[in-house]
C-alpha cells in the first residue's frame, strides 16, 4: 500500500502543463521516458516492443501483422507479439514500478492532448506534427530524435507500437480510437496500474510450471510453460451486462463432443421467448427437454411464459449446431463457467470480443486442449483430437495432472521486457474498485485516532 499511497499522492499533484480538456495542448518538457528498456533478446521474428519505455532501436520494431483469417493463424499472430506472460509472480512488483514511473511522468507534466479535430496526412505537414510526436516520444513510443516533423513512416510506426501496447488495430494511421487512446489522462493510467495492483494483492494462485491465464480485458488467453507464453488465442468473454468473473480453478478434463446444458437463467429468458414465438424452436436448435431424472419431456406440456424458475432441464445434443461447438475445457469454479469452442468462429475475427453469457469461447481451442492433454497424454495430439471429434462421439478425458487457470482483470500491466499495456476498463471495474479501497482505507485511518477502535487499525 505504500507504493499506492506514493502514486496517488503524486498523480494527484498539479499536472504542471497537462490540459483539462480533450484540445488542450500541454508543456512536453518531460524529459525522456522513464524505464529506460531494451528489446527482449529471444524476441521471435516479428515481434513488435511497444513500450512505456523506449526500445534500443524503435525504428526496427516491426508492427503488428493484421488479423489472419484462420484459428492457427490468428493464434500465431498473436503468439508472435511476445512470450512475455501477462501474469507471471513478478507481475504486481512490475505494476509496481509502473506506477510510480507514471506518478512521476505526471508530476513533470504529464503528455498533451491532442485536438478533437486534428488531421494527420503521411507526407503532409500539419499544425499538430509536431505535437503527436511529442505525445508518442513521452509515452517511449517515439525515439527522442524524432521530435520534429511531419507524419511520415517513422510516426507511423510509434503509433502502431502505441496501437499494440493499447489492444488496438496496428494500422499506423490516427483512427477515432487511437486518437481517445492518446488522450487519456496520465492519472487514469495510473489509476488502471493501482487497481490491477489491487487486484493482484488479492490473489493466491499457484502458478506451476504450467498453467492457463484469460485476461477478461484484453480478450486473450495464454498458456504458460516455464514461464514462457508458448500459446496465446484470442477469446470471447462476457458482455458488459453479463460479465465474466475472476477466478481462480483447476483444468480437470477435456469433453469433445460436448452436449450444453443451458444454464437455468437463460432457459428462463432466453430460450422460454424463443418457444413463445416458435414453438418449433427447440426442434431446431437440436434441443431437449428434461426432468430431474433425465427423462424426455414433452415440450408442448412446459409453462414457458418464463414468470417463474424452469423446473426442468434444457440441452442441446452435440453437433455442428452445439453453442460449445466441438470442445469443452471442464475447470470446476463456483460460478459454472468453462472455456469452449463455438459454432459463431466468425466472432474471433472482431476486435471487440465481449459477446458470451460468462464463458470463455476459445480461438484454435483445439490446439489448447492438445497443449494440456499432450504432457500427460501423448496420444491426444492435434491429430488425434481432430479424428475423435470428426467422429461425432461424444468423449470425456480427464487430465491425469490438473493444470491451474485465472481468469483475471488487469486493464494495465508491465511484461517482463519493461512494456506497459493498457486495456480499456469494460466492465468499469476499476473506479469501483479503488473507492471501495479508499473507504477502507479512511475508515482504518478514523478508527486509529478513536479511543474504541484502535484496535481495528492494528
Amino acid at each position: 500500500m505504500t507504493i499506492l499511497a506514493i502514486a496517488t499522492m503524486l498523480a494527484t499533484a498539479p499536472a504542471l502543463g497537462q490540459s483539462a480538456g480533450p484540445t488542450g495542448a500541454g508543456n512536453t518538457g518531460a524529459g525522456t521516458a522513464p524505464l529506460p528498456a531494451k528489446p527482449p533478446a529471444s524476441a521471435p521474428a516479428g515481434t513488435t516492443n511497444p513500450a512505456h519505455a523506449m526500445p534500443a532501436n524503435p525504428a526496427h520494431a516491426t508492427a503488428a501483422k493484421p488479423a489472419a483469417s484462420t484459428p492457427e493463424q490468428r493464434s500465431a499472430a498473436a503468439l508472435a507479439l511476445s512470450h512475455e506472460p501477462t501474469y507471471d509472480e513478478g507481475t504486481a512488483q512490475r505494476i509496481k514500478e509502473a506506477a510510480l514511473s507514471y506518478s512521476d511522468l505526471a508530476v513533470r507534466g504529464g503528455w498533451p492532448m491532442i485536438p478533437a479535430d486534428a488531421k494527420f496526412a503521411p507526407g503532409v505537414a500539419g499544425p499538430n506534427d509536431d505535437l503527436l510526436r511529442q505525445r508518442l516520444l513521452i509515452s517511449g513510443d517515439l525515439a527522442a530524435d524524432k521530435a520534429n516533423g511531419p507524419f511520415d513512416d517513422t510516426v507511423a510506426e510509434a503509433i502502431k507500437r502505441f496501437q499494440v501496447r493499447h489492444g488496438l488495430a496496428s494500422t499506423g494511421t490516427m483512427t477515432p480510437r487511437t486518437l481517445a487512446a492518446l488522450n487519456v489522462p496520465v492519472q487514469k493510467r495510473i489509476k488502471q496500474l493501482e487497481a490491477s495492483l489491487e487486484r493482484l494483492q488479492n490473489m493466491n494462485f499457484a502458478f506451476g510450471q504450467r498453467y492457463v491465464v484469460v485476461n477478461l480485458p484484453a480478450t486473450f488467453a495464454e498458456a504458460v510453460e516455464n514461464d514462457q507464453v508458448v500459446r496465446r488465442y484470442r477469446v470471447i468473454v462476457g458482455k458488459t451486462e453479463k460479465p465474466s468473473p475472476t477466478l481462480i480453478a483447476e483444468i480437470t478434463g477435456v469433453v469433445l463432443n460436448p452436449t450444453w446444458t443451458v444454464p437455468s437463467s437463460i432457459a428462463k429468458t432466453e430460450i422460454s421467448a424463443h418457444m413463445r414465438k416458435d414453438p418449433g424452436y427447440l426442434s431446431r436448435m437440436h434441443m431437449e427437454v428434461l426432468d430431474g431424472h433425465d427423462n424426455p419431456i414433452d415440450p408442448h406440456a412446459v409453462d414457458w411464459s418464463g414468470a417463474h424458475t424452469p423446473n426442468f432441464t434444457v440441452r442441446q445434443q452435440n453437433g455442428a449446431w452445439n453453442a460449445l461447438g466441438a470442445v469443452k475445457i471442464d475447470m470446476p469454479n463456483p460460478y459454472s463457467v468453462y472455456m469452449h469452442d463455438t459454432n459463431q468462429r466468425n466472432l474471433f475475427s472482431d476486435d471487440y470480443r465481449f459477446d458470451s453469457h460468462g464463458c470463455s469461447r476459445v480461438d484454435n481451442v483445439r490446439d489448447l486442449a492438445a497443449w494440456l492433454l499432450q504432457e500427460e497424454m501423448a496420444k491426444w495430439n492435434r491429430a488425434a483430437i481432430d479424428a475423435a471429434i470428426a467422429t461425432g462421439q461424444h468423449q470425456e478425458i480427464a487430465l491425469p495432472k490438473k493444470v491451474p487457470v485465472a481468469w483475471i482483470y488487469l486493464t494495465a500491466w508491465m511484461t517482463k521486457d519493461q512494456t506497459v499495456q493498457f486495456r480499456n476498463d469494460i466492465y468499469d471495474q476499476d473506479e469501483q474498485l479503488l473507492e471501495a479501497t479508499a473507504e477502507e482505507a479512511a475508515f482504518f485511518n478514523q478508527a486509529a485516532n478513536h479511543p474504541l477502535t484502535a484496535h481495528l487499525a492494528q
